[in-house]
């Protein structure tokens, strides 16, 4: 193996991980990471010798992604993985149960909110390289942190599932 195979696969379990949640299936997310790792082979003479590797991978992926939702087209069947299709769960599984109820509401996010999300909370990238991967401000990766950070939070503990009635005189 070469010394950019052995590059990229250090990164590929981490690459993996934000895949599966930005797509929420494996089959798309194994598809979408393997895309991924293509074109970085392909492009790996505009990485800058240097520079972080890992946000690279992350921004390749990001706009793989948005590609990829680009092309679907619309009204298209999104496919449900084995595991969220189980409706009987014991008891004894609460943590399972936290983690699928995570893992709804992250799906539940705007995109935009979800990928800054993933990045930062999962990946443990800073905002300048989640700003950098992205493609956007760090003001903007601050403050959809912070509105993703407060809709999760309504979103498991139910706060927003009833509707506010206004009072009219």
């Amino acid at each position: 193996m070469n010394d950019r195979g052995a590059s990229f696969v250090q990164h590929i379990p981490r690459l993996r991980r934000y895949a599966r949640a930005l797509t929420g299936d494996r089959s798309r997310a194994d598809d979408l990471l393997q895309d991924t790792l293509e074109r970085a082979l392909v492009k790996f003479h505009l990485w800058r010798q240097g520079s972080d590797l890992r946000a690279w991978l992350f921004t390749i992926m990001h706009n793989v992604f948005l590609n990829q939702l680009r092309a679907r087209p619309a009204g298209a069947a999104v496919s449900l993985d084995d595991e969220a299709m189980q409706l009987a769960v014991r008891a004894t599984q609460s943590d399972r149960i936290d983690i699928l109820d995570l893992q709804t509401a992250l799906l539940r996010l705007p995109e935009e909110q979800r990928e800054v999300v993933l990045l930062v909370g999962l990946e443990q990238l800073t905002y300048e390289e989640t700003a950098g991967a992205l493609g956007i401000p760090i003001g903007t990766v601050m403050s959809r942190l912070s509105r993703a950070r407060e809709k999760l939070r309504a979103l498991l503990t139910g706060a927003g599932a009833t509707p506010t009635l206004k009072v009219i005189k």
